[in-house]
């Protein structure tokens, strides 16, 4: 394994209808089965999911910005589709990031999208394992 540079642990008990939490008490949820439980409030792993991995792209879009010397303003939105697999009958999931970049054309925030896509751990983490679509915005 890499130089590890730290740490971070959660904890979750009852699956999807339980409940996470992460070591330093700030992150302390319940989570519900929104395709079974519409009413019950909670998260899910998908919008968990989803939260990290939009501050890891955008982490990784002005990371590839700023070494272009580009000056942007990123908005990052992960939408994670919780979907069946056809494959062996079980599920899947899939991503779509938008993303919404002041300061660049429509084709330099294109280019800047692809390229933090290449760097993005959460993005290396997937590549090949799910579908991820990348919408870039010039705003």
């Amino acid at each position: 394994m890499s130089d590890v540079l730290f740490t971070s642990q959660a904890t979750a008990k009852g699956g999807r209808n339980g409940s996470v939490k992460s070591d330093d008490g700030v992150i302390d949820l319940n989570l519900v089965n929104p395709a079974e439980d519409s009413s019950s409030k909670g998260s899910n792993p998908e919008q968990l999911f989803a939260a990290g991995y939009s501050a890891c792209f955008d982490g990784a879009l002005n990371l590839v910005a700023g070494k272009q010397k580009k000056d942007i303003d990123s908005t990052i939105t992960a939408d994670v589709d919780f979907m069946k697999d056809p494959e062996d009958n079980g599920f899947k999931i899939g991503v779509t990031l938008n993303a919404e970049i002041k300061g660049v054309s429509q084709q330099e925030a294109e280019e800047l999208v692809e390229k933090a896509h290449e760097v993005c751990p959460y993005s290396k983490a997937t590549r090949g394992n799910i579908e991820v679509k990348l919408n870039a915005k010039a705003v």
